[in-house]
Order: structure tokens, then sequence, then C-alpha cells
């Protein structure tokens, strides 16, 4: 198995193309949870899906990391996007477990699924040895997602003008 071809139960993960472009206009549609994404409201949906994606195909050429598409076995959907992704904070490296997923598919432990999928392939790949997700103080239901990813909260920071929780894995699985 790759990083970009991965599988767990209900789903199944794959690089990003330009096909997915439009598909993800519909992410940014009746969500009221953009605000914890720290993005600029003032563009398109389309705009927002395009430079989101586009992002990745630098992430996989620089770093041969980054969000992957999530798709739903059962449908052949595409319900979201999950991924290991490189950050820089206060001065030091480490790698966030990172996830978004469409409106329709919140609360259906797609996420946590997600989340743990990378997280199990970060460490039997030795892509790190600790993992991060980047929170927002009041996303309480990523909180919840961290937690089931027995993820705790190691420090709080600021990130994209945000105050956030950083949760952490620990050294160890």
């Amino acid at each position: 198995m790759t990083y970009f071809n991965q599988e767990s139960e209900r789903l199944h993960y794959r690089k990003l193309t330009e096909a997915d472009i439009s598909l993800w206009t519909e992410f940014f549609i009746d969500n009221n949870l953009l605000h914890f994404l720290g993005l600029d409201m003032t563009k398109s949906h389309l705009e927002l899906a395009t430079g989101w994606i586009t992002r990745q195909f630098q992430r996989y050429e620089e770093e041969g990391l980054g969000h992957l598409a999530v798709i739903e076995k059962a449908t052949g959907k595409l319900i979201g996007m999950s991924g290991i992704i490189p950050r820089e904070l206060e001065g030091n490296s480490f790698h966030e477990i990172a996830y978004s997923f469409m409106p329709n598919y919140w609360g259906k432990g797609f996420a946590s699924e997600a989340s743990q999928q990378m997280k199990k392939f970060g460490f039997e790949n030795k892509i790190a040895t600790q993992f991060i997700s980047i929170i927002d103080l009041e996303n309480y239901a990523s909180q919840n997602v961290a937690r089931k990813n027995n993820m705790e909260i190691i420090f709080n920071s600021t990130y994209e003008g945000m105050e956030v929780f950083i949760f952490g894995t620990g050294n160890h699985k």
C-alpha cells in the first residue's frame, strides 16, 4: 500500500485530481464550520475548491504527502479529504493528521475512521514518531475525533490567526 492508495473499513483514499475540484465546491455550501479553517470567504466556492486542491498537488510534489480524496466505498462518492501534512509551528516541524468532510457526512464516524487510518499509515511507514491535529478551541466535534484517535492536548498555539489546541499522539502509537 502506498500513501496515495489506502483503504480502511468503509473508505478508500486516493490522490486528488483536477476532476475533484468541481465536486469539492459542495464542501463550501451550507457549511457552518468554515470559520474554523481560516479561509478567505470573499472567494467563490470554485476559487476556494481550486486553491485547496491545487495546494495538495504542490504538497504531493514537494513533500510526497497532503490531503487525499476520501471516497465512500458503498457509493463511490467523494465525501471528504484526509491526509498527513507537514507543518511548522512555533519554530518546530510537525506532521498533522488533517481531515475535512462534506456536511452531509458529519456525525457518521468517517472523520474518526480517516484520522485513525492516517495515524496508522504514518506510524507503520515511519513518517514521524509523533502526529498532531490543529483544532480551534471551539471545534468540539474535531476535538472528539482527536480524542477517539488517542490524541490529547499537548499545547495551545495560534494558527492562521486563530487560537487553537494542538492535539498530539505523544511519541508512541
